[in-house]
This record gives structure tokens, C-alpha cells and sequence, in this order.
């Protein structure tokens, strides 16, 4: 796995496997959060399969399939949401890892300054300043 933080509490990766889980909840995470598409996965990877092992391993789990076109604000308030009312670390997926960590930067926009949410993020290995201007306005 890929793991990469973004804060004390979330963090995003590319593609996990559903044999992954258990190593998930023995290192602290409590909610996995799939931002992939079934339309994207073979059935091994198929939020079903990935439900049940979360299931397995006693995470919680919450699908948010995202493509940049749905990444509306319901989706980021799904996604901020429930990481916010874990208990433990998140860990938020996708392909790469991207649309996990502009999903959470943009449910944070306007609760953090722009140059925070993207030192976050560009830390972690993704660089977000495409964002940048619309993450301003959000401040103002």
C-alpha cells in the first residue's frame, strides 16, 4: 500500500486491495472511504468486494465513487462528513490517489487558507495548484 497523510487523521492511496483491510484496522484506521467508480474495477475491487472485507477487518466503510464530473458539493460533503465523525484515521481511495486528495481539499475549502490545503496535499505528492484560485476565493 501507498499510504500517503494528509493530516494527523486522513489519508489517501492509490488502489488498495481487498486483502488490505486487516492490515488497515491494526494500524488505527477506522473508516476507509472508496472514491472509485465500479466502472473503473474487475469485480475483485468492486465496492461490494470492498465493503465486505472492510466489513471483515470491522472498518467502516462509505462509498463515494468520484470522476471529476461528479465531483460536486455533495460528494465533498460526504466525504468530509464522515471523516469527521470517525473515530480513528481515514484512509480515502482512488486510481492514484488525486481525486482523494482534491475531494478533501475542496470539502475543506473555506474552513482552511489555501496555502494550508495545498502544502497538505503537495506533502502528500500531489500537486494541487490548478486549485489554487478557486481555493482563494473559498477564503474570502
Amino acid at each position: 500500500m501507498d499510504i500517503r497523510q494528509i493530516t494527523d487523521r486522513f489519508f489517501v492511496s492509490p488502489q488498495i486491495e481487498a486483502s488490505d483491510m486487516q492490515a488497515l484496522a491494526d494500524a488505527g484506521f477506522t473508516l476507509v472511504i472508496n472514491n472509485r467508480p465500479d466502472a473503473e474495477v474487475g469485480p475483485d475491487h468492486s465496492s461490494a468486494a470492498m465493503q465486505a472485507a472492510a466489513d471483515a477487518a470491522g472498518l467502516a466503510y462509505v462509498e463515494n465513487p468520484l470522476t471529476m464530473e461528479t465531483m460536486t458539493p455533495d460528494r465533498q460533503s460526504l466525504q468530509r462528513n464522515a471523516s469527521e465523525e470517525a473515530t480513528g484515521k481515514v484512509l480515502a481511495y482512488c486510481r492514484s490517489g488525486t481525486r482523494s486528495a482534491i475531494c478533501w481539499t475542496l470539502s475543506q475549502a473555506g474552513r482552511m487558507k489555501a496555502d494550508d490545503l495545498l502544502a497538505a496535499t503537495a506533502a502528500a505528492g500531489y500537486d494541487l495548484g490548478g486549485l489554487e484560485q478557486h481555493l482563494r476565493a473559498r477564503e474570502a
